[in-house]
């Protein structure tokens, strides 16, 4: 499995219970694609919404997303991390 980067904009003002809302959308149908949310940053000021995932192409992310009604921007596989 791959680890991906993907990116929102246009979610300017974005409240912590939308984007609670947003995520728990992907957590449930992520599962039908083989991908799972790992983490998700929000700045509501610009609109910028990131996503870090686990599965099997930037594909499936990008259906889940679609499913969940928040289309990405951006997705990037992430080949290398430091923590």
């Amino acid at each position: 499995m791959t680890k991906f980067m993907d990116v929102h904009h246009g979610m300017k003002g974005i409240t912590s219970d939308q984007f609670l809302a947003a995520h728990r959308a992907d957590l449930a149908v992520e599962g039908d694609e083989g991908v799972h949310f790992e983490q998700a940053w929000a700045d509501p000021d610009s609109g910028t919404v990131w996503c870090l995932s686990e599965g099997p192409s930037a594909e499936a992310v990008q259906r889940t997303h679609e499913r969940a009604g928040h289309t990405a921007d951006e997705i990037y596989p992430v080949s290398l991390m430091l923590s």
